[in-house]
């Protein structure tokens, strides 16, 4: 009896494809994991094959038959297809995406997953002398095929050395019948890996190493919490190489691609080995490649940003995930998914232990480590010896300022340039001003799609929406009353200009998206930072995680008040993590450093916390707080989000959606809303959601579970792009 293969296709359908085995493939040889072409529609798609059964509902007459098995073996292992499998279902996500979302383009698209390559050599007819022999007067035809006949077979890369047209004589001889083209892997070269010595460890630091590998080949989950400086890279790696030693691979996962060259450059030094690096700037064959190199275990150190998660391992031994309180660890879109949960998962299916690296640790994590269910690890004291910066607000009522910048902190800023420091300023906003007033009417420039104005970007003479990336030119006059439009408030290309006019001989470099658009530009950005070539360094919160400045001596944080009054409940942890790990750039090395927070409200608790007490405390309170009002992690949430061009259609759809919610007893879920997103209307589309509460992860997915056919069933889901969001970060 044909095998019946149940496939998970890349398209927007919770539902997998029954197909019929491939012509010719014994049962035997398939196995859940393997990509396989399929007709879908009127296309030839990869799909990947979750299930072999000998039934299946599918009427005869309809059930097509799959075209041709693309692996021989299993592209995911069982661990990884199990973890794939989970999280379709924890995130109610269609699992022919969340398979596509795990690997790169090429492989999606049916390229080979071993690193294949064609040679050539003498077909058997040409061997055993069945073939016309090649004429005398074909000179280069008959040289081919003497190299041919004293090889076993020759690589393109030979032939190309022999003769610039080797592809024509290849051609003629493969006309003739006398060559076969092989596909083979290439002969892989293994060396060991020898790691350079490191710096002498401090007793914390050489605590946290061992605590790690005690458990090596088990389970253990770790929250490695330090202090700015401490050293959590540096025990990362003695980690990892033990690991290596032991003949195993490492994950690390970082936030941010802008954190990846440092940590490539430093891991690269360390080890002197190939890493595969897989982040989303890389070449479709640059991402094949690196996942290639850890599926074959080539690569002893795998760093990525948020999909790394699913890179395959041959020989996994630990799993690193620097900077865990970062919120670009969760995909906002598509599938979303967090990363850093996921790896937990992974950690624990696979038997390994796993390493959550933070200074300003998220809620969830120090939750985890009350619970006994992670074990803190403590550096409470800088690598270098050095003390910690002292902080201090500026009161931005009392003081007079230039474009942002308060009287006091410029005369900080000439005081530390002048004693040979780097000075950092930060400000999360991009552009030159984050709007363009007009004085005489009070007309501000408003996006066309978005219920957001529009930042101006002087450099470019443009009007940009930082939501919908909408752009136009700065008009000349007030659309309204036709008087001078002027630019309002600060961004860092504003404070840029600021800085050059106030300090023209002070050489400075602007870290943002702006200013880094191509590739290199970041690497050069930075290198002329350690160079000592900048001194005075602008950003956005590219320059706040992980990156190590030892001559910056003074961090300004030019608008604090941005964070303080958010609509997020997770707002004043985001702004409390982002003050902490700017301020932990100042005075790393020898000179002692120094943070100037300037804001209009110095009175506020969290900022008053923060510089008396430290993110410690600040983080007590917090999780008290979250305690009481049944908030997480001492709660779960999922938010129903719905969006359409014409504003009744969001609202419609989350009412019905409430209609047909399953009955449910109130203590375990709660549903809230519906009600209109902060941005009501982003894009040209008008959003709203509905929240819904529990207490624990139960009650939650078994609510959903038997909710979302419902809303898929409903007519008006037709009407509106509506989606599910598990465990959210952001309530938008």
């Amino acid at each position: 009896m044909t095998a019946i293969l149940g496939v998970a296709i890349d398209a927007p359908l919770r539902a997998t494809f029954d197909y019929r085995a491939p012509d010719g493939i014994p049962r035997e040889n398939l196995q859940p994991g393997q990509r396989i072409w399929v007709p879908f529609g009127a296309r030839r798609v990869v799909g990947v094959v979750v299930e072999i059964r000998d039934s299946t509902s599918v009427p005869a007459g309809k059930l097509r038959s799959a075209q041709a098995l693309i692996d021989d073996a299993p592209i995911f292992d069982p661990t990884l297809l199990g973890l794939l499998t989970w999280a379709a279902g924890y995130y109610h996500h269609p699992l022919g995406e969340v398979f596509a979302a795990a690997l790169p383009k090429a492989l999606r698209e049916g390229a080979p997953a071993s690193d294949v390559q064609t040679v050539y050599a003498l077909s058997t007819p040409a061997r055993v002398g069945e073939l016309t022999p090649i004429a005398v007067r074909a000179h280069r035809l008959r040289e081919l095929v003497d190299l041919l006949t004293a090889r076993t077979a020759v690589t393109e890369a030979e032939l190309a050395a022999w003769s610039n047209r080797w592809r024509d004589h290849v051609r003629e001889l493969e006309r003739r019948g006398w060559i076969a083209r092989i596909q083979q892997a290439p002969a892989t070269v293994t060396r060991p890996v020898v790691a350079v010595a490191g710096p002498t460890l401090l007793d914390s630091q050489r605590d946290a190493v061992e605590a790690v590998d005690r458990a090596a080949g088990t389970y253990a989950q770790f929250l490695l919490r330090g202090v700015t400086g401490s050293g959590k890279t540096e025990v990362y790696l003695r980690a990892i190489e033990r690991v290596v030693a032991r003949g195993q691979q490492a994950l690390v996962l970082v936030p941010e691609i802008a954190l990846t060259p440092q940590l490539v450059e430093r891991f690269a030094a360390r080890f002197g080995a190939p890493l595969a690096v897989l982040h989303s700037a890389l070449t479709d064959l640059e991402r094949l490649q690196a996942w290639r190199a850890a599926q074959t275990g080539a690569a002893p150190v795998v760093i990525g940003t948020r999909s790394a998660v699913f890179a395959p391992l041959a020989r996994p031994g630990l799993i690193v995930v620097d900077e865990e309180h970062d919120a670009s660890y969760k995909q906002q879109d598509g599938f979303r998914y967090s990363a850093r949960d996921l790896a937990l998962l992974r950690a624990q299916r696979s038997s390994l232990p796993v390493v959550l690296g933070s200074a300003t640790p998220s809620l969830e994590s120090l939750e985890r480590v009350e619970q006994h269910k992670a074990v803190a690890l403590l550096l409470p004291q800088r690598a270098t010896g050095a003390a910690a910066p002292a902080l201090h607000l500026i009161d931005l009522r009392r003081h007079a300022a230039t474009q942002g910048i308060a009287t006091p902190t410029l005369a900080a800023i000439e005081r530390h340039l002048g004693a040979g420091g780097q000075v950092l300023l930060y400000l999360n906003r991009r552009g030159y001003a984050p709007t363009l007033f007009c004085p005489a009417c009070g007309w501000c420039a408003a996006c066309a799609r978005c219920d957001a104005r529009l930042t101006v970007h002087q450099r470019e003479r443009s009007l940009r929406c930082h939501h919908c990336g909408s752009e136009q030119p700065i008009p000349d006059a007030c659309a309204v009353c036709g008087q001078p439009a002027k630019p309002v408030g600060q961004g860092t290309e504003r404070i840029e200009e600021t800085l050059q006019s106030l300090l023209p001989d002070m050489p400075l470099v602007r870290i943002d998206r702006d200013a880094i658009r191509r590739k290199g530009m970041l690497e050069d950005a930075l290198a002329s930072v350690h160079a000592g070539t900048a001194r005075v360094l602008v950003g956005t919160q590219m320059l706040t995680k992980g990156h190590d400045f030892p001559n910056v001596s003074l961090v300004v944080v030019l608008n604090a008040d941005q964070g303080l009054f958010g609509t997020d409940f997770r707002a004043s942890e985001r702004l409390a993590q982002t003050i902490v790990q700017v301020a932990g750039r100042a005075g790393r090395a020898g000179r002692p450093g120094e943070v100037l927070i300037q804001t209009e409200f110095p009175e506020h608790p969290l900022l008053r916390q923060l510089v008396d007490k430290g993110y410690d405390a600040f983080a007590v309170a917090a999780l008290a707080e979250r305690r009481q009002a049944r908030w997480p992690p001492y709660a779960r949430l999922a938010v129903l989000r719905a969006e359409a061009s014409r504003r009744e259609l969001p609202h419609a759809f989350l009412e019905r959606a409430l209609e047909v919610a399953p009955a449910r007893d109130a203590v375990d879920v709660e549903l809230l809303g519906p009600a209109w997103a902060p941005m009501e209307r982003r894009a040209g589309h008008y959003r709203a959601q509905l929240l819904a509460h529990a207490l624990t992860h139960a009650p939650l997915q078994r609510l959903l579970a038997g909710w979302l056919p419902a809303i898929e069933a409903l007519p008006e889901a037709r009407r509106v792009r509506w989606s599910i969001d598990v465990d959210p970060l952001e309530l938008f």
